[in-house]
């Protein structure tokens, strides 16, 4: 419907209350001042005449051009419905027709001069009467219009509820079955545990099972009376069984074919590794039989691809084993280089300690996928799937990707035909394992990685491989050889002994190696007599270890010159210790230096005085006694002799231990006229300083203190310190500190 119009058009139209000439509109348009307004415009190009938008002419006018123009339809950019599977085809319709709806009268409402409730009795009028242009499928569904259903479906759209204009009423009558109600839902609940346990059962069979069940009769709730029923008829549990099984296809198909939902249904992971953009950042690796005979059996090929660029490698293999995992990762190292990390199954090939102790060796992350989890390394599932349908066919000794194929082959040819035959001739066996190890290698060479990639946006592996800028690790090939060798025993761990190593009963001579080393060993391929020997880790080489009887030597030549050998690496590396041990011998004594060693471990502190008080026993009398008869036997003391002799000692003793105090207090003395001295010397000679405080004294005990723990306290003042802190003024004078903390010092 266009809304804006020339005056001859709108004499054109004929509507009511408006002029039938192009002359007659033009002297309305002019009296009611519509060029001045908004809603009037030149018309763009040549001539130019003046526009004018419908919403300027009368209000019956309005109406009149909008009924003979609009046309109830689908919009042609409909309201996007929220996502809602629940909607039946039957409810979608419903839904459209009734959008179709309240669009036309939105349309129809604009520009209209008229109040709401009048511009929706005059829609619903019109569209019960039939004067609007309806399309037939909208009409069908929605034969008539209340003005009460309008306002609610115009609410609804407001309100973003769109999926709930959808109404189906069979699908409003879902589940409310004879037996999806019957016996409280039991009914249902057996039936579907029967076709989940048996997919195959006919409804005949879960009749005659739920007979078995329940009986004859069923208990149903009907508008809330409780009758009891025959058992339906068969027919009945047919559209039942028909129901159910389309209501709960993911969870049946879940239950009775969890290979096919894993494929078709469980979460695909789409998009879980787009953070994986540079080549080599993340590999995949597997390994499948390949879907034709060799004349040498049938082999197992292993697959590895890069993720970032879907580049490929392949391994034949004749049984799955660990070195077929090295040979794979040799390959793909050698042209691609050295991978961040590698997902695997968890299959022994791939968790086996050599396959382990090669990721460790190059610094590759392997990473294991959970069991039975196929689609945690969709992208290498696929592609083996890629290649079975994409070489296998064109292989001689094809045999088909199922049980199914297979048998169809085999029926080429009668019976009789085969009667006899190898299975090499019925599927026409020629290949050799290396025939068709190098048609992969070709396939994957010039087929595949030129073959544009849907995950690339249409780009070949080939071109996104060369447009990575990425700086590629590569290995040395002799390097990567020697860390693919097998290793000796199970973990390659042997210690050194004077014989050599230990390996398989043989003993390979060792000569660089010192005895008593523990060592990595890894086994020569080619070369049964060989071994190369590595610290434990494997980081670091020490040395060939040869077998005598293995590599075809003279023991007595290979021993001969291992001990030669062994006698220079010996006197080389005891050479510098000769020379430090005459060093040592002709300088001080051991003892000496340790006890030089103590006196400067000796801490810079002088032990205090220590009271003396004279102890005696009878037996220490009894000793003093016989010590001065043997320094003076000519002269026997007696007892009162005796006495005396034990008086002058004793006054001896306190004369000795007078002159230690005197002379303790005269140090004393001195040194705190020193520390006074020191206290007034910055004073002028006309102030008399005050006595010390107590307060000074505990912080100058404090400072002794400090220089005590550096060794830099001197004797006297370590001695005054020692009598200080015994003092109680030190004692009132920590508890004041303890209870006001450092500001009582400040």
């Amino acid at each position: 419907m266009n809304e804006w119009l020339t005056a001859r058009e709108i004499a054109a139209e004929a509507l009511p209350d408006m002029p039938e000439t192009e002359r007659g509109v033009q002297i309305l348009a002019a009296r009611a001042g519509w060029d001045e307004r908004a809603q009037a415009r030149k018309r763009p190009g040549q001539g130019g005449a003046t526009e004018y938008h419908a919403s300027l002419l009368p209000v019956l006018a309005q109406v009149a051009y909008r009924q003979k123009h609009m046309v109830v339809e689908r919009p042609v950019a409909p309201v996007k419905a929220a996502p809602d599977t629940s909607l039946t085809d039957r409810a979608q319709k419903e839904r459209d027709a009734r959008l179709a709806i309240v669009a036309a009268f939105e349309t129809f409402s604009r520009g209209l001069q008229l109040g709401y409730a009048t511009r929706v009795q005059v829609f619903t009028d019109k569209f019960n009467a039939s004067s609007l242009t309806i399309e037939p499928w909208v009409r069908e569904i929605v034969p008539s219009l209340s003005k009460r259903s309008l306002a609610r479906w115009q609410s609804q759209k407001r309100d973003g509820k769109i999926n709930a204009l959808g109404h189906d009423p069979a699908q409003a009558r879902k589940g409310t079955g004879v037996l999806e109600t019957a016996n409280g839902g039991a009914v249902r609940s057996f039936m579907l545990a029967l076709i989940a346990h048996q997919p195959h059962l006919s409804g005949h069979h879960v009749r005659t099972l739920c007979r078995s069940e329940f009986g004859d009769t069923l208990k149903v709730v009907s508008k809330g009376v409780e009758t009891v029923i025959s058992m339906p008829p068969v027919r009945t549990f047919q559209h039942a069984l028909k129901g159910l099984k389309a209501s709960h296809k993911v969870e049946l198909i879940k239950l009775t074919n969890p290979d096919r939902y894993r494929s078709h249904l469980a979460p695909a992971g789409v998009g879980m590794l787009r953070h994986v953009t540079e080549p080599n950042q993340l590999w995949q690796i597997d390994a499948s039989p390949v879907d034709a005979l060799c004349v040498d059996g049938r082999h197992s090929v292993y697959a590895c691809i890069d993720i970032a660029t879907r580049r490929t490698v392949w391994q034949l293999s004749r049984t799955p084993r660990a070195s077929a995992v090295a040979l794979l990762m040799r390959k793909a190292i050698l042209e691609w280089g050295v991978p961040q990390q590698v997902t695997t199954d968890n299959g022994s090939d791939f968790v086996a300690e050599d396959t382990q102790r090669l990721f460790l060796s190059l610094d590759i992350n392997p990473d294991a996928s959970d069991a039975y989890s196929p689609e945690q390394k969709g992208h290498v599932e696929r592609v083996i799937k890629t290649f079975q349908h994409d070489v296998g066919p064109l292989l001689p000794g094809f045999v088909g990707h199922s049980v199914e194929d297979r048998k169809a082959i085999e029926s080429r040819k009668s019976f009789a035909q085969r009667l006899g035959e190898t299975e090499a001739v019925t599927f026409s066996v020629s290949l050799t394992g290396p025939q068709l190890q190098k048609h992969i290698d070709d396939w994957a060479r010039l087929i595949y990685q030129h073959r544009p990639h849907a995950g690339l946006d249409k780009v070949t592996p080939f071109a996104k491989a060369q447009s990575s800028s990425t700086p590629v690790r590569y290995v040395a090939e002799r390097a990567l050889d020697l860390l693919l060798m097998p290793v000796a025993g199970s973990d390659g761990q042997r210690i050194v002994t004077k014989l050599g190593i230990r390996i398989d009963g043989y003993h390979y001579m060792t000569p660089t190696i010192l005895p008593g080393t523990p060592v990595f060993v890894r086994m020569d391929p080619n070369d049964a007599g060989r071994a190369y020997a590595f610290a434990q880790d494997g980081a670091e080489f020490l040395g060939e270890a040869i077998c005598p009887e293995l590599s075809g030597l003279h023991p007595e030549t290979l021993v001969r010159a291992a001990k030669e050998i062994r006698g220079e690496l010996v006197d080389e590396r005891t050479r510098n210790l000769k020379a430090d041990m005459k060093k040592l011998a002709k300088g001080s004594s051991l003892i000496e230096r340790a006890l030089e060693v103590a006196r400067r471990d000796m801490p810079n502190v002088v032990p205090l005085p220590k009271r003396e008080q004279v102890h005696s026993t009878p037996q220490i009398s009894a000793a003093i006694e016989a010590m001065s008869e043997r320094l003076n036997p000519s002269k026997p003391l007696d007892p009162a002799a005796a006495a005396a002799h034990r008086r002058l000692i004793e006054e001896m003793r306190a004369e000795d231990e007078a002159e230690l105090i005197a002379s303790t207090e005269a140090i004393l003395e001195q040194r705190m006229a020193e520390v006074e001295a020191e206290r007034t010397a910055h004073l002028p000679a006309n102030v008399v300083a005050l006595p010390e405080t107590p307060m000074e004294r505990y912080r100058r005990a404090l400072m002794y203190r400090e220089r005590m723990k550096t060794g830099a306290l001197s004797a006297p003042d370590a001695m005054w310190l020692g009598g200080y802190v015994t003092s109680a003024e030190f004692k009132a004078q920590s508890a004041i500190h303890e209870d006001f903390g450092d500001a009582y010092l400040s």
